[in-house]
């Protein structure tokens, strides 16, 4: 009998599990994940408000092609998972309402709705006399910073948006399911490694256990940097942070069949009739020493101004709960980093998704199967 290839994935936020449950899918393969924290801790991942800005997106090329692809994955990932763990996964399918505040911006729109029918995916124009009647509660949004009124929207009724903690966990469910380990609570101490290029890891070495490997996967978010360096090819990813909060209204606001609401880089959620995520701020911090960034309590604040200023029904809202996460941004490069590491034929890179690690997971995964199945 064929011994099984052994695959070790390092982390497990919504990247690493979608990769993890993706390669169980694969046979001949048998597959590890590590992550230091413990399941029910959560950091880029529980930070994410898992808006799927695709259709939308101002992206082109390569970027905007696998933004499509993943987006069009979720379609069949969802029920998919649903059906293997019987769990429920909060999925809003009313795609996303781009408010506009310039008319310039708006009249730009009508040529990128019509690329993107040509690739099958409906934008479509509202004026402010259908807002108005559609939507009530937004009738007298307006820029924060500038007072300028709504002028219009874009509504893509293709993009979505997802619970990125059940979305993860229904992924390390499904990939148990199928045969994988997952070891939460264990940290990396180092490698063992060949010396000739190209070099290749041969094992994980924790405080607990050694971990032979004939692929390793990085997909630890910020602690790419670190187990990167370890192998003497550092690569460059930063800490963005991001902060969101929870509105709660007194009275029913949002009708079932609500849109994710965004304009001027803000998002409003819908989670019900009553209740709101709202996020996210974008915090570039001048240093952070131990990898520590303090919150803007000021950068949050106006998070909510703009909130009311686009629904101003939120101001009678409770803020319920706040938190914050760092994104990993690649430092000098585009986002992601889904690749081969330098001088290793057995290192893949699958971090570095900075804004976009719930949308791009899907097609990560998929990228990282064909990475090792070519070699199969």
């Amino acid at each position: 009998m064929q011994q099984a290839v052994r695959v070790g994935i390092l982390g497990c936020g919504v990247v690493g599990a979608a990769i993890a449950y993706e390669l169980s899918q694969v046979p001949g393969l048998a597959i590890t994940v590590l992550d230091r924290r413990s399941p029910d801790q959560w950091e880029a991942t529980g930070a994410a408000l898992g808006v799927l800005m695709a259709a939308l997106s101002q992206k082109k090329g390569g970027s905007l092609s696998r933004r499509l692809a993943s987006l069009q994955r979720y379609e069949t990932l969802v029920p998919e998972l649903e059906a293997r763990t019987g769990y429920k996964i909060p999925y809003n399918r009313q795609g996303i309402l781009y408010l506009c505040f310039d008319q310039a911006e708006l009249m730009r729109w009508q040529a990128t709705a019509s690329l993107r029918a040509s690739q099958g995916f409906l934008l479509k124009i509202i004026d402010l006399a259908e807002l108005r009647t559609h939507y009530p509660a937004l009738s007298h949004a307006r820029a924060l910073d500038t007072a300028q009124p709504l002028v219009g929207a874009v509504h893509s009724t293709a993009d979505r948006q997802i619970d990125p903690v059940r979305l993860t966990t229904a992924l390390v469910k499904a990939a148990q399911d199928q045969g994988v380990i997952f070891n939460f609570q264990t940290a990396v101490q180092g490698f063992r490694q060949t010396t000739a290029a190209p070099r290749q890891v041969k094992s994980i070495q924790t405080q607990q256990t050694e971990l032979a490997v004939d692929w390793l996967v990085l997909a630890s978010g910020l602690g790419s940097t670190l187990l990167s360096t370890e192998l003497q090819q550092p690569v460059d990813v930063r800490p963005v942070l991001g902060q969101a909060l929870h509105l709660q209204l007194p009275q029913p606001l949002a009708a079932p069949d609500w849109p994710v609401i965004s304009g001027l880089d803000v998002h409003l959620v819908p989670v019900s009739s009553r209740e709101f995520w709202v996020g996210a701020t974008v915090e570039f911090p001048d240093h952070y020493p131990d990898g520590v960034i303090q919150p803007d309590a000021q950068r949050l604040a106006a998070l909510r101004q703009q909130a009311i200023a686009f629904c101003p029904a939120l101001a009678d809202a409770t803020v319920t709960r706040t938190w914050s996460g760092l994104r990993p941004r690649p430092e000098n490069r585009p986002a992601p980093i889904v690749e081969r590491l330098d001088n290793y034929s057995n290192v893949l890179l699958a971090t570095g998704h900075y804004r976009n690690g719930v949308l791009l997971a899907p097609i990560t995964a998929e990228k990282i199967r064909q990475m090792i199945s070519t070699h199969l």
